[in-house]
């Protein structure tokens, strides 16, 4: 299977195919390419958290032909009709990095730190881990000191906490669009969405990703640079494509608005 491959030749093929790619440096606007086509090469997924971004994930990734792991709070046997539904594999949180090539952590913020110890010594080597995580101090997660006075990024925190390197994605995206508003590559009403991390190989990994999902791509920057994508800015929940999305990114402010401060 896909999964066996060394990870390492995927990523040189994306490479290959994206030298010219570009990223958002934080004081300029650059110039946009396209981002990079999957291989079609399958891939074992692990999802934690079934909500509405996770169980919209995971119903787009098993239909595309990845093998799913999805995990949530309440145990495998409360996700027996979304595995039905979909192929997936319910399993533990403890279980669901187990051999995966990516993982995706979409769950609530404040339970970053609850996650169980060791996640993803049993995975993939080289896994990527996706981060889709929001800061909503009033609404949902109570006031974070090394957010709010450290000046962190969500991500950042969150990697932190997960003891792992994160990309943050899908963090402004409306779950119904994961699956009702995916294009094929070149149409005009394709939407973009931004993608923020250090790790250039697996933000490579996500990008790919996210276009074979039916989206195009831009990198956002390194992960001290994702608060352009947090609440409040203009990219957040922004349907557009790349041009509106890059434009969206360059005038974001990194002061917190009001409804996104504890």
């Amino acid at each position: 299977m896909a999964w066996n491959r060394p990870l390492e030749r995927r990523i040189r093929r994306a490479e290959a195919r994206t030298r010219n790619a570009w990223r958002l440096p934080v004081v300029r606007t650059p110039h946009t390419t396209r981002p990079p086509a999957r291989t079609g090469e399958l891939m074992k997924i692990g999802i934690i958290g079934a909500g509405n971004i996770g169980g919209n994930l995971t119903r787009r990734l098993t239909a595309l032909g990845h093998e799913v792991s999805v995990a949530n709070s309440r145990g495998p046997e409360t996700l027996s009709d979304l595995a039905k539904e979909t192929g997936a594999t319910p399993v533990t949180v403890a279980e669901a990095a187990r051999g995966a090539e990516v993982v995706v952590v979409t769950i609530p913020l404040k339970n970053v730190p609850e996650l169980p110890a060791g996640l993803f010594d049993q995975a993939a080597k080289d896994v990527v881990v996706i981060e889709t995580g929001n800061y909503y101090p009033k609404q949902r997660d109570g006031r974070i000191a090394e957010i709010e006075d450290e000046g962190l990024t969500e991500s950042r925190w969150s990697e932190r906490h997960i003891g792992h390197p994160v990309v943050k994605a899908f963090n402004g995206t409306y779950a119904e669009d994961i699956l009702d508003r995916h294009r094929p590559a070149g149409d005009p009403d394709r939407m973009a969405l931004p993608v923020a991390g250090d790790d250039e190989a697996a933000k490579q990994t996500v990008r790919a990703l996210i276009g074979e999902l039916g989206f195009d791509s831009v990198d956002a920057g390194g992960l001290d640079d994702s608060w352009r994508q947090q609440p409040g800015t203009p990219v957040y929940g922004l349907r557009a494509g790349t041009d509106a999305v890059v434009k969206a990114l360059a005038e974001a402010s990194p002061v917190r608005t009001a409804d996104f401060k504890g």
